[in-house]
């Protein structure tokens, strides 16, 4: 052994003799593995940063050797002694409970302070400041301003910065490395640890915590300790007989029914999903099934947290359903088992997922992935294998925002009320993430918050001092996450908080009597108060709702996953294609992936069959049929997404109308206006100049929403507007923002934002060389190929040209008078037809019983016949047939017009009515106010289940 192992093994022979005999005392006879690695660092005082998975005694690795230190000070000490910071006011409580014995034992006094730390609390710690205080990134900005703080802050030794992989991908952490530098003007040095999950880039992680000096990593494998089964559950009979039951299809039945075996098998069982509109919609089916599950996302209030937690550590829940919050360090006793809903999208999200299970005294995490359809299967099996293999993707540092240096120029002159510019710009710089922040931007940042009244700046003695509207400024803007409205929801009966709902669903979805769910429940609103930001419901037992839609976006997947998607369907898909049988294929590919042969072949599903090219790593497929084009791309989602823009903003300049756009990691779906070709998009990824791409990109952003509504925000994170709400601002509003603020540092911050979070322009351009020179083969297909359809659709963005209206009204004319409907008899329901809308008569009629009372339905809306024919209706029929008869009346009433609006995507009768009442003589009109509406439910699309 060596003299480093037997320095590991003995580790906590480092610590004194009173926190030795606490060890004891609290039953810590074995050293955990990041223990063993990190405290005889620690105990020297150098900087470090510990990267383990969660539960593995991260907190004690890092506290272990801080509070050795302070127990063991000979010197009377007024201040704090060491700051424990963490992400989560959730994590606070659970520092709390856990350090508070150590505080006890070792004659410590540990507190917490946060947003909600009462005012009384507050005076107190100013007073007497306990020895260590576990706080939040914000409420360390704010205890560097106040007087009797400052004084406290001036004997920090020691900085633990918990989660540190969360907040360097967040411009909270960009945000909490210049206040580390602000409390280093106050406290000296100190030592710096950070406790991180598993990430590609430690060494970035820890400059970002360090600010660039020497950073000892301690590392923590955990690959080598995964079990990891991929699966996709088989329909079984109980499966179709449970459908009716949970009002769901069969395959998302036996997804349910897979998950509650699981649960059945383990004693406590964590189940992640990627989104808080999953967690509602899987968690009302499970409460069908009678599961004994909680429901924990970030949406719900505290108090309903808080109680699911303590309910799932005390063993009275076997199974908690989450989302990321989850992922971190909160503290909900022992999991033996982890099941993923879906593709995790990265394995950084699984490793630290999976890595809850199983991690007492270096034990094995084991997780099932329960995938849905072909592209989640493989992926999945790809994220699984590279999780063992250790190659996780890099946390994606903030790098040199900008609305984040006006912050904390204002912060900076709150410390002190006055400041020299130049000292500013050091101590901003000394931040790893602002290390190439030049003078020029920060000047330009200055300029604009002066303009703003944000500061006074003195240019003849390069001076920033306090004024009126610092002290305002600072304090709305404590925070880095983006100001949006939330609105309580509240029940009526009791008056108790439910959860919350994001501003953007109330406005475009709730209105009295809509359903929806949250908590796993059912609930109905009563009413909606604006001023007060509230949503009264009552609870229903009607299982027809809506899943709100929540703050947030579609985890982008690698471009290294989307990869290895590709590479598996060229070894595969060539076998295939060579004559193998599918299962012979799949059980070679499950020998290799943590997945088994019944599971594979589902993934290779989209190969059967697929007699064109492959698209996979190497190799990009174009198929052109009608006016739908799909260009196969296994690159990823940010690539894919820079690629769809500069092919709908290079393809709708030429067509002078509008390209609609959808993207996931696999492929770049189109619709494209009339006399675009083949020719025009191959045209466009052979001779587009990959230096041009970023002027590109950055015109198509100038027609998306995207942009404006991040401008919205850095704008106000600039002083320039007063707290932002989406429910004020018009369309009309954000373009002439946008038009006022081009030239600004705000401008730049919110494109800067938009490339970092969503797209990936150098690998875009890379892409483009590579398709150019051959590196990667171009492929066309004149029809569309099982993988092409195989998308997972996340709604489109309508990317309009200047100047372009007219030719789309015509576009949008042409593609309704040809889209064909089912007309349905609705008098003596036998005669029905499937006929283009073009065709139909003034006053549709049916030739067998001369009734005018016809339904206009949608093609594939067989279910819809179905229901208006059967003799005994179940709830979800009836449903259907009295939409049938409404689309029936209005159709008997406004005939062919009537039928023309209902073939409009996402037109049900009640909007289809509304547009026809508009009496819009001009027939231009009518289709504008069509088109209006199909804009409004692309926008809305994802709030829908």
């Amino acid at each position: 052994m060596s003299d480093g192992a037997t320095q590991g093994h003995d580790a906590f022979t480092e610590l004194g003799p009173a926190v030795r005999s606490a060890l004891s005392e609290r039953g810590f006879s074995t050293p955990t593995e990041p223990q063993r690695k990190a405290i005889p660092t620690l105990t020297q005082g150098r900087d470090a940063l510990v990267v383990a998975p969660t539960g593995t005694g991260k907190t004690e690795t890092a506290m272990l050797p801080v509070l050795d230190a302070l127990a063991s000070e000979t010197d009377d000490r007024f201040g704090i002694g060491a700051l424990y910071i963490t992400p989560l006011r959730a994590l606070n409580r659970d520092m709390r409970e856990r350090l508070e014995w150590w505080g006890e034992t070792l004659g410590l006094e540990v507190d917490v302070r946060h947003g909600d730390t009462t005012q009384y609390q507050r005076g107190k710690q100013a007073d007497d400041p306990p020895d260590v205080l576990v706080t939040t990134p914000e409420t360390l900005q704010a205890m560097l301003t106040g007087s009797k703080l400052r004084v406290a802050l001036e004997d920090v030794d020691h900085v633990v910065v918990d989660e540190v992989h969360e907040l360097a991908a967040a411009k909270r952490g960009a945000q909490l490395t210049v206040g580390l530098e602000r409390l280093r003007e106050v406290a000296g040095e100190f030592q710096r640890v950070g406790l991180s999950a598993t990430v590609g880039d430690p060494d970035a992680v820890g400059q970002f915590l360090t600010g660039g000096r020497p950073c000892s990593i301690m590392e923590v494998d955990i690959g080598s300790r995964l079990d990891v089964r991929v699966v996709r559950p088989q329909v079984t009979d109980r499966d179709e007989r449970l459908s009716s039951e949970l009002v769901t299809d069969a395959e998302t039945a036996s997804h349910v029914r897979f998950i509650d075996d699981l649960i059945d098998d383990h004693d406590s069982v964590l189940v992640f999903v990627n989104t808080r509109q999953t967690a509602e919609a899987l968690g009302s089916r499970f409460k069908e099934l009678g599961t004994n599950l909680g429901v924990h996302h970030g949406s719900l209030s505290k108090e309903a947290r808080i109680e699911v937690e303590d309910q799932f550590k005390a063993g009275e829940l076997d199974a908690l359903l989450c989302t990321s919050s989850m992922e971190l360090g909160i503290d909900v006793g022992r999991v033996d088992h982890v099941v993923q809903y879906g593709s995790p999208r990265q394995v950084s999200r699984l490793v630290q997922r999976v890595g809850r299970a199983g991690h007492r005294r270096d034990q094995t995490s084991a997780g099932t992935v329960v995938t849905t359809h072909a592209d989640d299967t493989l992926e999945a099996m790809a994220i699984a294998r590279q999780a063992r293999a250790g190659e996780v993707e890099p946390a994606g540092i903030h790098d040199g925002s900008l609305d984040t240096v006006a912050n904390q120029i204002a912060g900076l002159v709150m410390d002190t009320g006055e400041i020299s510019a130049m000292t500013a710009y050091t101590v901003l710089t000394r931040a790893y993430p602002f290390r190439d922040l030049d003078e020029a931007q920060f000047k330009s940042v200055v300029r604009e918050l002066a303009r703003n009244n944000v500061v006074w700046l003195d240019e003849d003695r390069d001076s920033l001092e306090k004024r009126r509207g610092t002290w305002q400024y600072f304090y709305q803007n404590l925070s880095m996450i983006p100001d949006e409205a939330t609105y309580d929801v509240e029940d009526v009966a009791s008056g108790k908080q439910v959860g919350t709902l994001d501003e953007r669903f109330v406005v475009n979805f709730a209105t009295p009597g809509e359903v929806f769910v949250q908590r796993g429940e059912m609930w109905r609103i009563t009413t909606i108060d604006e001023e007060e930001e509230t949503v009264t419901v009552s609870p229903i037992e009607d299982p027809a709702g809506e899943v709100p839609s929540w703050t947030g976006s579609e985890i982008p997947v690698p471009k290294a996953v989307a990869g290895e998607v590709g590479e598996l369907r060229r070894v595969a898909g060539t076998q295939l294609q060579d004559g193998a049988p599918v299962d012979s294929v799949a059980s070679h590919v499950a020998a290799r992936y943590d997945a088994d042969a019944e599971t594979v072949a589902d993934g290779l599903s989209q190969l059967d069959g697929h007699e064109a090219p492959i698209p996979d790593e190497n190799t990009v497929l174009v198929e052109f049929q009608g006016r739908e084009v799909v260009v196969n791309a296994c690159q990823g989602h940010k690539i894919n997404e820079t690629l769809g823009r500069v092919l709908s903003a290079l393809l709708g300049q030429r067509a002078g109308s509008s390209v609609a756009m959808d993207v996931d990691p696999y492929r770049v779906e189109l619709e494209v206006p009339r006399g675009i070709t083949a020719g025009d998009v191959i045209e466009v990824l052979e001779e587009t100049d990959p230096d041009h791409l970023a002027a590109l990109v950055e015109l198509s952003l100038k027609n998306a929403d995207a942009l404006k509504f991040k401008l919205a925000q850095v704008a106000t994170k600039f002083g320039s507007l007063k707290r932002w709400r989406g429910r004020g601002s018009t369309e009309f509003g954000r373009d002439r923002l946008l038009a006022a603020l081009e030239d600004t540092p705000m401008y730049e911050e919110a494109l800067r934002e938009v490339r970092h979070e969503d797209l990936a322009i150098a690998a875009t351009a890379e892409l483009l060389a590579d398709l150019q020179s051959g590196r990667v083969a171009l492929e066309t297909v004149s029809e569309h190929t099982p993988i092409g359809t195989g998308g997972r659709s996340s709604g489109r963005e309508l990317l309009s040209p200047e100047n372009a209206d007219a030719s789309v009204i015509q576009t949008v004319k042409e593609r309704i008078q040809s889209d064909r409907v089912i007309l349905l008899c609705l008098h003596c329901k036998e005669w029905d037809r499937r006929q283009q809308v073009g065709r139909v008569r003034d006053q549709p009629e049916c030739p067998e019983c001369g009734s005018t009372r016809i339904a206009a339905l949608n093609p594939w809306a067989d279910e819809v016949v179905a229901a208006v024919r059967a003799d005994d209706k179940e709830d979800e029929q009836e449903k259907m047939t009295e939409r049938a008869y409404r689309s029936g009346s209005l159709v008997q009433t406004h005939g062919k017009q009537a039928v023309t609006a209902l073939a409009a995507r996402g037109v049900g009768p009640h909007n289809a009515a509304r547009i026809i009442n508009r009496l819009r003589e001009d027939e231009d009109e009518f289709y504008r106010d069509i088109l209006r509406q199909e804009r409004e439910y692309a926008r809305t699309q994802s709030f829908w289940d």
